[in-house]
């Protein structure tokens, strides 16, 4: 039970801003330390939840809402995934070879286009989350979309290779228990998808384009990171997060908006 616990605090020092007590990176705390991953998402989402129906009793604005909405992520998890997101997005645009993207991954300093993309990325949030506040029957697919992005992105640490041996992402592949983790996180995706289904059967076929929409960016996601990086990092876990959040969102707005 220590160590469950143990890898609860490891998980949310690094993965959230949420303030735990501190323990010792060690083996046995970080076995079990990635399942705990979506948990955060579902704190993200229950935020989300609270100021959606702040919003609506109070009669907020759309504008008020979505910049809201936007902001509570990035103030949960202390902005690390966005940070995958702008580094990838600056590795990418390089056109480099294999080892200078994988230096831009690790460089500390951001580029022109990891901050154009970071700020495409945020207003088309803030569109979507705007639409959202308009039509929000798929409200669900939305906030569960924080957490389910957190089981498959972290999932991918202990089933793809790692691009280098050092950095984030090989220390918890290292220090996890693979198998465990990859079962864990398998059957959280499962029942989050399951759970969203069934919080919106009456719109069950547009919740399975939703999430055949992202099953298939999670395998182009993984051939991405194979083909180009080698295999899997931190920030491209951080990247794949991001994406499958952003794309949850849209399912949810644009789902809302014509059924």
């Amino acid at each position: 039970m220590k160590d469950i616990w143990s890898g609860l605090c490891v998980a949310f020092s690094l993965y959230s801003a949420i303030p735990m007590p501190q323990v010792n990176w060690e083996k046995r705390t970080m076995r079990w330390a990635l399942s705990f991953l979506p948990l955060i998402g579902l704190i993200i989402g229950g935020v989300e939840l609270l100021w959606f129906w702040f919003c609506k009793r109070f009669g907020a604005a759309s504008l008020l809402y979505s910049i809201g909405a936007v902001l509570i992520p990035v103030a949960v998890s202390g902005g690390i995934h966005l940070d995958g997101l702008t580094d990838t997005c600056d590795a990418l645009c390089s056109h480099a070879d294999r080892d200078k993207k994988l230096e831009i991954l690790k460089d500390p300093h951001v580029g022109a286009f990891g901050v154009m993309w970071q700020t495409v990325f945020l207003l088309l949030e803030g569109a979507l989350f705007a639409q959202l506040y308009e039509t929000a029957a798929m409200l669900p697919l939305a906030l569960l979309g924080f957490a389910l992005a957190r089981a498959l992105g972290g999932r991918k640490i202990v089933t793809l290779p790692c691009a280098k041996d050092s950095g984030l992402a090989y220390l918890f592949a290292e220090g996890s228990d693979k198998k465990t983790v990859a079962i864990t996180m398998l059957m959280e995706a499962i029942v989050l998808a399951a759970g969203i289904a069934f919080l919106l059967l009456r719109q069950l076929w547009t919740v399975l384009i939703a999430l055949c929409l992202i099953g298939i960016w999670h395998q182009l996601h993984a051939r991405l990171c194979r083909r180009v990086f080698g295999g899997i990092t931190g920030d491209l876990a951080g990247f794949f997060i991001s994406t499958v959040e952003l794309l949850a969102l849209a399912a949810a707005a644009f789902g809302g908006l014509v059924i």
